[in-house]
């Protein structure tokens, strides 16, 4: 069997074993324009990052590696997308070749100066998994490797060490309600001059301070450009002063919920604005037409406590890993 980098003449192999393989982990099965949206035309692939192992005239193995510097941790790390291969070789061959496949990733990003791989969300080619028992419910990114899947499995036998674990967690919202308790809450923050309403740059001061004090650099891009783009954003407001924000509001073409994140201005924490925001989301979602909601959140985040609450329940659990010293 021949290992080598990818070419053009790949694509349909391609995305033949990852509708064969990565959907044993509970990816979304992708279509031509789907696999070459999220993967073979994306601005990040390389193809001197992807490899490929062919036998017999089939493809039979695929990895698939991303690199940056201009992204998160991007001046140390590679970005591992998938190690797959072609499960009708056996067991111990298919085992033998993803070590393989793998070894090849590693060896590339050292090439290009990284000193770390990781499978993490930072990464930008961002795959889509289904939730188990629903009708097709998605999540647009698999936040690290699939708990008890493949990857998972040859990820742990190569050193690489868990670095926290994310939950998985969906909501059907036809069956979403506000609690009692939010209202109690919602009366209480206003009686102290918070307010949750929709972002409005006119009338809202300080947006910009908020995201520089939240430090999360993908919040800073894109709720800075919804708010310019007039996409909705829940704000908490404190008189015309922004104090937190959910969002932004999208609902995406599968019915789900799209949304960045929810973040409080720490000097603006202990009046539970994020219960607030968050419980004011799901009704905005729920207001357009959303079907449902999906996010994942770290098994050690104190936020699990208000999706509990809203009905989100733990669909799939993923790790996010790493491995450090692969160029030495």
């Amino acid at each position: 069997m021949k290992i080598r980098n990818w070419n053009e003449q790949d694509r349909r192999g391609a995305l033949g074993l990852w509708n064969r393989e990565a959907v044993r982990d509970g990816y979304k099965p992708l279509d031509e324009a789907g696999f070459a949206a999220l993967i073979a035309d994306h601005p990040q692939f390389d193809p001197g990052t992807a490899f490929v192992a062919e036998g017999g005239g089939e493809l039979q193995g695929l990895a698939i590696g991303c690199t940056g510097d201009e992204l998160p941790l991007g001046a140390q790390a590679g970005y591992i997308t998938c190690v797959l291969a072609d499960s009708a070789l056996g067991e111990a061959e298919a085992d033998r070749l993803r070590r393989e496949l793998l070894t090849r990733l590693e060896e590339r990003f050292a090439e290009l100066g990284k000193s770390q791989a990781d499978v993490l969300f930072f990464n930008p080619m961002r795959l889509p998994w289904l939730v188990p028992g629903t009708p097709g419910h998605e999540h647009n990114n698999a936040p690290g490797a699939p708990e008890g899947g493949a990857l998972h499995g040859l990820l742990l036998e190569a050193g690489y060490a868990v670095r926290s674990l994310q939950h998985g967690m969906h909501l059907d919202l036809t069956r979403f309600e506000v609690p009692e308790s939010i209202l109690v809450k919602r009366s209480r923050a206003s009686a102290e001059g918070y307010a949750v309403e929709r972002l409005d740059p006119a009338r809202h001061e300080g947006l910009a301070e908020l995201l520089d004090a939240l430090g999360n650099p993908l919040w800073q891009r894109e709720i800075a450009d919804c708010a310019a783009r007039g996409v909705p954003v829940v704000a908490a407001v404190h008189g015309s002063r922004l104090a937190g924000f959910a969002g932004p509001v999208v609902r995406e073409p599968s019915g789900r919920g799209y949304f960045a994140g929810i973040g409080v201005h720490p000097q603006h924490e202990g009046h539970g604005l994020g219960s607030l925001l968050f419980f004011s989301l799901c009704e905005a979602f729920r207001s357009i037409g959303t079907d449902y909601m999906t996010l994942f959140t770290g098994s050690e985040n104190p936020a699990m406590r208000i999706y509990d609450k809203a009905g989100f329940k733990t669909a799939k659990t993923f790790a996010v890993m790493r491995k450090e010293g692969i160029g030495s």
